[in-house]
């Protein structure tokens, strides 16, 4: 009798372990493509602003379909870093513009990319004409976080890229100031 408790059980915690083993290869994995993401470009300026973007493929390396659900590009410049700057983010679809902000949800076949773009507005404070604003500017973090589902629950991720201010001060046409 104990001998077939025993078979019984290990039987058991083999389906259990192979039927696990199974679940946790056959999952999607999104994976954005930081090092191949173009340079900040500008979209839109005029006296007191402009608006760089940036774009990042993010390729499904997995074995099942992914769905970004939702993306949000999150620049990192407090005050107390730097106060002459206002800065915004935006996320989109490459190609697929929306006025509204809002991000709508995609699905990525296992294999697949999607091209996103992160939209970043610098706007000048503290009366500073945009050109006064760079010279000053420092290095900061441009996160774009997204919400990523598949056959793993929900959850989110953040790939991070450094907008430096040499780079801005690049774009804009300025010299950076020493402080």
């Amino acid at each position: 009798m104990v001998m077939i408790l025993e078979g019984l059980l290990v039987a058991i915690l083999a389906v259990v372990l192979v039927t696990w083993l199974y679940v946790k290869g056959r999952q999607e994995k999104v994976v954005p493509k930081i090092e191949s993401r173009t340079p900040f470009k500008i979209e839109r300026r005029d006296e007191k602003s402009v608006t760089l973007s940036t774009t990042i493929e993010f390729r499904n390396e997995g074995t099942q379909s992914a769905m970004i659900v939702d993306a949000i590009c999150k620049p990192q410049l407090p005050f107390e870093q730097y106060d002459g700057m206002d800065v915004r983010g935006k996320a989109e679809r490459e190609g697929v513009p929306r006025e509204d902000d809002y991000f709508e949800a995609l699905v990525l076949e296992h294999q697949q990319s999607v091209k996103l773009v992160a939209k970043v507005t610098l706007t000048a404070r503290k009366n500073l004409s945009l050109e006064e604003a760079v010279a000053h500017m420092v290095d900061f973090p441009v996160e774009f976080i997204y919400r990523e589902v598949g056959r793993t629950p929900m959850h989110w991720s953040i790939a991070r890229v450094i907008l430096t201010a040499e780079e801005l001060a690049q774009l804009v046409g300025v010299k950076l100031v020493k402080d």
